[in-house]
């Protein structure tokens, strides 16, 4: 029987997803820029820590807003085209939020942390169709495949031990962002 959740103990388990996707989006920047650019390692976020929020929220958002979606079919005779439309909304969504973030970036900080400028379909160097494809697919992962598995852990992890995990994480990420503030 799945656990019932309060709201408190929802935000601490939508934090613990949150943490994750952004820890992987960060292991994706890296692994893009030195295993297949072969620029060399350096911290691709805006935090000091191993982790980049909008893949964290980008990655809630499609949760939030494509699930339920996911779940549903949609036939074109005998075959299910459901996951097709779901792609193109998972690119459609991470391009927005790519390119609201590079301006929010830019807001605050005065520039934002990529460049697409060397593409040949992008936009102001701010978004790109290849890295929207890649997000695609990146959504696409999570929904049908990385977001089943956690929802597992974290139903094994139990209670007191996201409560824990949360705290620890909660901490940190904050105090990262205050200290980013303060830089």
């Amino acid at each position: 029987m799945a656990e019932r959740k309060n709201g408190i103990e929802c935000f601490q388990t939508g934090f613990l997803y949150f943490w994750v996707y952004s820890a992987l989006g960060w292991i994706y920047e890296v692994f893009l820029e030195v295993v297949v650019y072969r620029w060399g390692f350096s911290n691709r976020g805006f935090l000091f820590g191993p982790y980049l929020p909008v893949y964290g929220f980008g990655a809630l958002l499609i949760l939030a807003c494509l699930r339920p979606l996911s779940r549903r079919s949609l036939r074109v005779g005998k075959v299910n085209v459901m996951p097709v439309v779901v792609f193109l909304a998972v690119v459609a969504l991470t391009t927005v939020v790519e390119l609201i973030t590079s301006y929010l970036l830019e807001w605050t900080t005065g520039g934002w942390l990529w460049d697409y400028t060397r593409y040949s379909i992008q936009w102001q160097g701010r978004i790109c169709l290849s890295a929207s494809l890649r997000f695609g697919v990146g959504g696409m992962i999570i929904l049908y495949g990385l977001q089943p598995l956690l929802e597992k852990g974290m139903t094994r992890l139990g209670k007191k031990w996201r409560q824990v995990l949360f705290a620890v994480l909660f901490v940190l990420f904050i105090v990262d962002c205050v200290s980013r503030v303060l830089r």
